[in-house]
């Protein structure tokens, strides 16, 4: 009797196409938690230096919404990031959601760095150093 040729879960081989481990999976699933906190804290602070009028909001969408509504704009915000991620997740086994999921990690990671760099300074500003 001829084996065939199709892999298959139980032989212990993945099948082609098959992407990520259990384990792996784990790790996205904590990036993509990650950038949800990061969304909030983003959010939040974008609120609290368009208050101080240090920045304004650069997404086209939401421009006047931190300086009108500040909640509203949370929720938004928050909403619109939860429901990317949420499609992303959904489609975790598609190698582009993974890079989607990692760019947009990135991103916010970046968008954090650049938030506490201006606290930062704002602190040594306050505190009279240079």
């Amino acid at each position: 009797m001829a084996r065939s040729s199709r892999r298959d879960e139980s032989d212990g081989v993945q099948p082609p196409g098959w992407l990520g481990t259990p384990q792996q999976f784990a790790w996205l699933r904590g990036i993509i938690q990650a950038i949800l906190v990061l969304n909030v804290v983003d959010a939040v602070l974008t609120v609290l230096w368009i208050a101080d009028r240090k920045a304004t909001e650069s997404n086209p969408l939401l421009f006047d919404l931190p300086a009108t509504h500040p909640v509203l704009f949370v929720v938004v915000k928050t909403s619109l990031v939860s429901g990317g991620t949420f499609l992303l997740w959904r489609h975790r086994d598609r190698p582009l959601a993974v890079v989607s999921i990692f760019v947009a990690f990135l991103a916010y990671y970046f968008l954090l760095a650049w938030h506490l760099e201006a606290l930062w300074l704002a602190i040594q500003h306050f505190a009279g150093g240079s």
